[in-house]
């Protein structure tokens, strides 16, 4: 079995393979991509000045570590979804892209750095995601509330989406992130029940939707948000089922997009499915009552979310007027 070494993106260096925990895994021949899916190669100055400001600020960034497709069109207008708490997660699911391991300990002064560079930006509205960090004992929900502080005051006029894990078997981590007052608190699903065992081992689909449901418990004022991927063995009836799920616990806006494989040791790609079906699923949402959809081939938890957030809080607007 060969081994592959990989550059690393910040010095350009060999490093280490990515993923050696799935390195016992059977190879998945990585399809062709539709002509539907294709992106262009990053290369607009402003995506230049933008992985210059994560470096300079030594910031880790999904966009980076998750292969994001949509890159270099978010970068070329300045838009980057920080991940915070390292760049080592501590699980191993069959979809990501991110380094499984033993994370190092918390960097204190990280909160400031992402405040600044929200600062730097000039941005409307920032996503703050984060690894699995199941060696701590909240999970790192401290440390999303000291994010969502330090951006409070360096750029008060920003509104904050956090994309968080889901603080399995972490009591009292949730309550912690809530109190910060994140005007969008997102967490995804990832994908339908039945698949859970083989791509989201490590996790608890009935804890994912357990923690959208408390959030809006706790806090009825803040947005929630969860996201599905497609195209990795899921059928119609099960991705419907997932939007009720979501309904019940009151989520406002769902996202659903197109598994990219990142790797032959990654979960296979079932099939692309076209624009005509995303078109489709996201008329179904639409009827279920979200207030916001996201639902097209590229779509991602942070693809758009300016926009998004400000179409999200003007159907909240028009919603209430109705009533």
């Amino acid at each position: 079995m060969s081994t592959r070494v990989l550059i690393d993106h910040r010095t350009g260096g060999a490093t280490a393979p990515r993923h050696p925990e799935k390195a016992h895994r059977p190879d998945n021949p990585i399809q062709r991509k539709p002509d539907w899916i294709r992106v262009r190669a990053p290369n607009h100055p402003i995506y230049q000045e933008t992985r210059d400001l994560m470096r300079e600020k030594k910031l880790v960034t999904v966009c980076e570590e998750a292969a994001c497709p949509n890159i270099g069109e978010c970068w070329s207008q300045r838009h980057a979804t920080m991940m915070i708490m390292g760049e080592i997660c501590t699980r191993a699911c069959a979809f990501c892209n991110v380094r499984t391991g033993q994370p190092d300990a918390l960097d204190a002064d990280e909160p400031n750095r992402v405040g600044d560079a929200v600062a730097t930006l000039g941005l409307r509205h920032v996503v703050i995601t984060s690894v699995d960090r199941d060696d701590l004992a909240d999970g790192g929900a401290q440390h999303f509330a000291r994010v969502i502080a330090a951006i409070r005051a360096a750029s008060p006029d920003t509104t904050v989406e956090i994309l968080t894990p889901d603080f399995l078997r972490k009591p009292g981590a949730l309550e912690v992130v809530v109190a910060a007052r994140p005007d969008v608190f997102n967490h995804n699903l990832e994908t339908v029940p039945r698949l859970y065992t083989t791509i989201r081992p490590g996790a608890r689909y009935y804890q994912s939707l357990r923690l959208l449901d408390d959030v809006k418990r706790i806090d009825p004022s803040i947005f929630t948000k969860s996201g599905l991927m497609v195209g990795l063995g899921e059928q119609r009836p099960e991705i419907l089922q997932v939007m009720d799920d979501l309904r019940v616990a009151d989520v406002d806006f769902i996202t659903l997009g197109q598994y990219l494989q990142p790797s032959v040791k990654h979960a296979a790609i079932d099939r692309f499915v076209t624009p005509d079906e995303f078109a489709d699923y996201a008329s179904m949402a639409r009827a279920k009552g979200f207030l916001q959809v996201s639902a097209t081939p590229l779509t991602r938890s942070s693809y758009h979310a300016d926009a998004d957030f400000a179409s999200l809080r003007q159907a909240r607007a028009a919603r209430l007027a109705s009533h």
